[in-house]
């Protein structure tokens, strides 16, 4: 027995030279993914499929295993578990047929599809009919439905051997890794970019990961989690870099300096000139990220546009068109939704009321205030992790932990407490916070760093936000300078 896996239907449409290179690539990119499985395993190049021969004595679950990674290689249209015996008659290949497929076919429709390869004295049709009539008297129940069949059973005989599918399965599809070159994919671990990155690397591409660290360890944590899993999942051929950009300074000058509609269009302006720089010193030639038309606010045509203006790479958008449930779908097809559903939306907190049409000349008159050295540094603090040290802890992930509380009376009859609401003054008028018998400070987000060392220390400070996205970023880096005494404050 062995696992014979055929080409993406694309890849046999290639001149023979092109043709010649993918499968090269391929085998290469299946013997680094079975690596793990030992030493036993023997992959075979061919012109129209490869084979995988594997050991006899294999148990089961090394069987299960290896079907699992065969199916998730970009390049593998359908992966095949074949017997392969001399064609002696039409009877032994009856006798041989039913007790694989007898079960599979009863009560459900089938067809037998035979493809010939050689001289002989009999047609495909010939030896349809007789293993048809075969299967139908072993199967009660089932019958023969020769278009869109409930069960396909596959037989092939190639010169003077005979090929019995016992198993099929769809592979990913798509172009064998690595050969259509590299591209940084800039990953949040929502639905989007995840799906985003998955689809470039079915495509071929080599895909590495950069993330924006905004929601402190935690959020860090969990985006590496699901970086690992594609890159353990789907792209384990190919070592990947992931880039970790701290990004809370960014975050903080565009409150001080961005007014609060252009903020969502600037931030992610900065995200690709720093993720765009990056590219370069590593030579990787376009970003990729998981934008859609009009999802939110940002990915408006005319933000696009704006945003795409920052770069100095090509950005690529595999789901410009694609409707939110048609990426939640594929999300939960390749694994990544489970990450997605406990993920904070970090940048959904960074402005109240977004423009959907930013203008060219306001966008640049307000980046004219920002300043651009808080962008420089962390492009410069940027923290590369190969892929296969995705989940190997963060050196800070053993600090101690950030305090948030929700039953505020209970603390305050413990400890002296004030609650710092570090809303802009629009949101704050918009939706009071109204407190009993706890002291209530206002002190916008980007002025707290200044003026935290100010407030005496034998106190607790709890920050308010609405969605306690910014309070948390806040309190993580007021933690990172020793001011352990600031903690959050939720209502929810």
């Amino acid at each position: 027995m062995y696992y014979l896996l055929k080409l993406f239907p694309e890849i046999t449409i290639k001149s023979r030279s092109v043709r010649r290179q993918m499968t090269r690539c391929l085998v290469g990119n299946i013997r680094n993914v079975l690596r793990p499985l030992g030493d036993s395993l023997h992959v075979q190049g061919g012109w129209d499929a490869l084979k995988v021969r594997i050991p006899e004595d294999a148990p089961a679950d090394w069987h299960r295993r290896l079907e699992a990674m065969l199916c998730r290689i970009p390049g593998i249209h359908e992966v095949q578990c074949v017997e392969e015996v001399p064609f002696v008659s039409f009877a032994d290949t009856a006798e041989r047929l039913l007790p694989v497929w007898r079960d599979a076919i009863a009560g459900r429709t089938f067809r037998i599809t035979v493809k010939r390869r050689g001289v002989h004295d009999f047609t495909s049709e010939d030896l349809e009919r007789h293993l048809g009539r075969a299967l139908l008297d072993a199967a009660p129940g089932s019958r023969v439905q020769l278009k869109a069949p409930e069960v396909d059973v596959r037989v092939d005989v190639v010169e003077g051997r005979l090929r019995l599918v016992r198993q099929r399965w769809p592979g990913l599809g798509g172009y064998p890794l690595g050969l259509q070159g590299q591209a940084l994919a800039l990953i949040s671990g929502g639905y989007d970019s995840p799906v985003a990155a998955w689809k470039m690397m079915r495509r071929g591409i080599k895909t590495h990961f950069l993330f924006f660290e905004l929601g402190g360890a935690g959020h860090e944590a969990a985006v590496r989690e699901v970086s690992h899993h594609l890159w353990d999942t789907y792209g384990r051929s190919h070592r990947v870099k992931f880039y970790s950009v701290p990004f809370e300074g960014v975050v903080a000058e565009l409150q001080r300096a961005i007014p609060d509609g252009l903020i969502g269009v600037v931030l992610k302006r900065m995200m690709v000139r720093a993720a765009s720089r990056i590219a370069s010193r590593a030579r990787i030639p376009m970003l990729v990220t998981g934008d859609a038309i009009a999802q939110v606010s940002s990915q408006s045509l005319t933000n696009l546009v704006l945003i795409d203006e920052a770069s100095e790479v090509p950005i690529l958008r595999p789901l410009i068109a694609e409707d939110k449930q048609a990426i939640i779908d594929t999300a939960r097809q390749i694994g990544t939704a489970p990450f997605a559903e406990g993920m904070p939306e970090v940048c959904g907190a960074v402005s109240q009321r977004p423009n959907t049409q930013a203008r060219h000349d306001k966008v640049v008159a307000a980046e004219a205030n920002f300043d651009f050295s808080v962008l420089d540094a962390a492009v410069d603090l940027a923290v590369l992790t190969r892929s296969d040290r995705l989940m190997e802890p963060l050196p800070h992930e053993d600090e101690p932990q950030l305090e948030v509380v929700t039953d505020l009376q209970a603390m305050a009859n413990t400890a002296e407490v004030s609650v710092i609401d570090i809303r802009p003054a629009a949101e704050r008028e918009a939706a009071p916070l109204r407190l009993e018998q706890v002291e209530c400070l206002e002190i916008p987000f980007f002025e707290l760093q200044s003026r935290a060392g100010q407030l005496p220390d034998d106190r607790r400070y709890l920050l308010y936000c609405d969605q306690g996205v910014m309070s948390r970023m806040q309190a993580m880096h007021l933690h990172d300078r020793g001011l352990r005494h600031f903690g959050v404050y939720r209502t929810r």
